[in-house]
């Protein structure tokens, strides 16, 4: 109990002080909003904690708390305020200035034309998190199962090279060849999707086998920094299109989606501290169910909205099912 009262109070306190600030900016209205989107960048975000978790337990403790400092800033200021502005730039061929010039002065505006990009946006992190949670499966080394019956199957594919690539290109070419009009859109930032995973992938597998050779944890440490960042990226995404389908009001996103980005981290932390995921062996399995999920999510919205509620819905099922099987063959361990 002490241990989770000295993680999460940083969390609380700055979520109170947030939340206080939101008030005296715009009232009962803005604190309400703020709260809602707290949630709801909690609810999306929170499988996003698992998979953090397992990949926070490779690098170094300096590293950990650079996710917890450096990394938030990266997360609040860039993945949610800065990345946007970049997307609608490259959609509208405005300049970034520009368009960080509207977000002030006419953020509903600006609202609109994020919401323009939803086809870029969805493609590219629906593509990056397919393939996030396909690499996971497609394991053949992987000896721990939570769905038997399609996970023990689907792990002996993973001895086909690049399999999860295929099946990413080929929904791609699906999607671009039913939406003619968006093909191009569609393909170019799915690709990009594609090349960052792979990039990423290989930059992480170099420094760690680097780092194995050299006894240096913390040059493996530098590569999953910046991949958790882009991970952290893919996922929040929808979640920025979302704030603003709720609220115009700036100041009121950057805190309601930055206090849950905190609090999420937070707990990635708390379950790399307390060894959770030794303890819970199929939360983890629940945790790329639940980005296969969102990534379905997100491609699903390049045709039709797929409203927040349902895709938080999908990780936090994921989540609870494999955290109650997780007991359950505990106790039957134990027993």
């Amino acid at each position: 109990m002490n241990a989770i009262i000295r993680t999460f109070s940083v969390s609380l306190f700055l979520w109170v002080v947030a939340l206080v600030s939101v008030f005296l900016w715009g009232g009962w209205s803005a604190l309400f909003i703020a709260i809602l989107l707290t949630i709801l960048e909690v609810t999306l975000s929170f499988d996003n904690a698992v998979v953090n978790a397992k990949i926070l337990q490779r690098m170094s403790a300096k590293w950990q708390g650079y996710f917890l400092t450096w990394g938030i800033l990266v997360a609040v200021f860039g993945t949610r305020f800065v990345l946007p502005i970049l997307i609608v730039a490259a959609g509208v061929s405005m300049s970034p200035l520009d368009v960080s010039i509207l977000v002030f002065e006419d953020p509903e505006e600006y609202g609109h034309l994020l919401e323009g990009a939803r086809t870029a946006i969805s493609s590219f992190g629906g593509i990056f998190l397919l393939m996030v949670s396909l690499k996971y499966f497609f394991d053949d080394a992987k000896e721990v199962h939570w769905i038997q019956t399609i996970e023990h199957h689907v792990a002996k594919w993973g001895r086909i090279e690049a399999l999860e690539i295929a099946i990413a290109l080929v929904l791609l070419l699906a999607i671009s060849f039913i939406l003619p009009a968006s093909a191009a859109t569609i393909l170019f930032s799915g690709v990009l999707g594609i090349i960052l995973f792979i990039g990423i992938q290989g930059i992480a597998n170099a420094f760690s086998v680097e780092a194995k050779v050299s006894s240096d944890i913390a040059k493996g440490s530098v590569a999953l920094f910046i991949y958790l960042e882009i991970l952290d990226a893919a996922f929040s995404l929808d979640g920025v299109i979302g704030a603003f389908a709720i609220t115009n009001d700036l100041p009121v996103i950057v805190v309601g989606l930055g206090v849950g980005a905190y609090f999420v981290r937070t707990l990635t932390i708390y379950l790399v501290r307390q060894k959770t995921l030794e303890t819970l062996k199929y939360l983890e399995h629940g945790a790329h169910w639940a980005i296969l999920g969102l990534a379905g999510a997100m491609l699903s919205s390049i045709f039709f909205h797929v409203p927040e509620i349902i895709t938080g819905s999908i990780g936090l099922a994921f989540v609870a099912a494999s955290y109650y099987s997780s007991l359950k063959e505990r106790k039957i361990l134990a027993a």
